[in-house]
């Protein structure tokens, strides 16, 4: 099926909402990434998101480039083709965009859809992040509704993010003094912001929440601050007012945690460490089992078959899967994709 539509992931986020499920969005860094995150949506009968950081696009481009548009670009026209031959719906996200790599990154995306559409062609993504996390609330919502206001022109849905999300995923580094929860305060004022702007948005909303793995007990999660922050905008402007919410730095967390975070409005997990690590681990498994075939060892022409790249990409592309299933799985999205509705 085609790339999700603005008017479909308007509604696959709204029927995650209301069923208490979410999407997983998982980042990729080429071909076979992407590819991976396909194969597990559609073994598992599910929608989601396949979602392209800054380093993600610069890494896709070649290390010689290094442009992270460029990279971004590529994977996003291979995924619309891709996509074409699987019976799911997948929408295409970018991940942390801080302000210094706006116009580096997602303008040049926003600039390429408004190519598109000019010439009567679907948008290239669906939505895109900016991250002003690391910027006062004001600053922060400055640029938002900027955005919100181009966004809601092209059929573009934006990602904001209030407090900030520890640790370190790709270039974005957390503050260790950073505010770690949002409070109601910080979302009444994002919905008197961007509510009259008319555009959709979603709001990661931090109760804690830490990039990477850490082991049980390291990260303190406080689901109810994403409940105080619902019931504080439904109670001054209405139920129409209840927000979308993003789960970050969602990889670790622990089952009950994930749940109780979804009865409060999330729809989006974003999900990548644990992705990486089974993309990796399945590559390392093959130079193990193989170590005298992918090596010239003692004078010896090695095994072609198992240094091929493609022999142990192929076992990493399944391992991924296998770990994009177990995201939708724990994210009660089994069996859910909108295709057949």
């Amino acid at each position: 099926m085609p790339i999700a539509d603005h008017k479909t992931y308007c509604a696959m986020l709204d029927r995650a909402r209301a069923g208490h499920f979410a999407l997983p969005a998982v980042n990729v860094t080429s071909l076979t990434t992407a590819n991976s995150v396909l194969r597990g949506l559609a073994e598992s009968k599910a929608d989601g998101i396949i979602q392209i950081s800054t380093g993600g696009g610069a890494f896709a481009s070649g290390t010689t480039i290094k442009d992270m548009a460029l990279g971004a670009i590529s994977i996003a026209e291979h995924v619309h083709r891709a996509a074409e031959r699987y019976s799911i719906y997948v929408a295409l996200h970018t991940d942390h965009c801080l302000k210094d790599k706006l116009d580096k990154f997602v303008l040049p995306l926003v600039e390429e859809t408004e190519k598109r559409r000019a010439a009567g062609r679907p948008n290239l993504f669906t939505g895109h992040m900016f991250d002003g996390s690391n910027l006062s609330l004001k600053e922060n919502l400055d640029i938002s509704e900027k955005l919100l206001e181009r966004f809601a022109k092209d059929d573009l849905v934006l990602e904001i993010e209030t407090g900030a999300v520890g640790g370190e995923e790709d270039d974005v580094v957390g503050d260790h003094a950073a505010k770690l929860y949002t409070t109601p305060q910080d979302t009444l004022e994002v919905a008197r912001r961007l509510n009259p702007i008319g555009g959709r948005y979603l709001l990661a909303a931090t109760f804690g929440n830490v990039h990477g793995v850490y082991k049980p007990g390291h990260v303190k999660l406080k689901p109810g601050v994403l409940k105080e922050c619902q019931d504080a905008v439904v109670k001054a402007y209405g139920e129409d007012a209840r927000f979308h919410l993003v789960f970050h730095g969602g990889s670790g967390s622990a089952l009950s945690e994930i749940h109780e975070a979804l009865d409060y409005g999330v729809v989006k997990m974003n999900v990548d460490t644990d992705m990486q690590y089974a993309f990796t681990r399945a590559v390392a498994g093959h130079m193990f089992k193989n170590y005298d075939g992918v090596l010239k060892v003692d004078g010896e022409v090695g095994n072609k078959k198992v240094y091929d790249p493609r022999s142990y990409l192929a076992l990493a592309e399944a391992a991924m899967a296998e770990r994009v299933k177990k995201a939708v799985s724990d994210l009660r999205g089994n069996g859910k994709t909108m295709f057949a509705s």
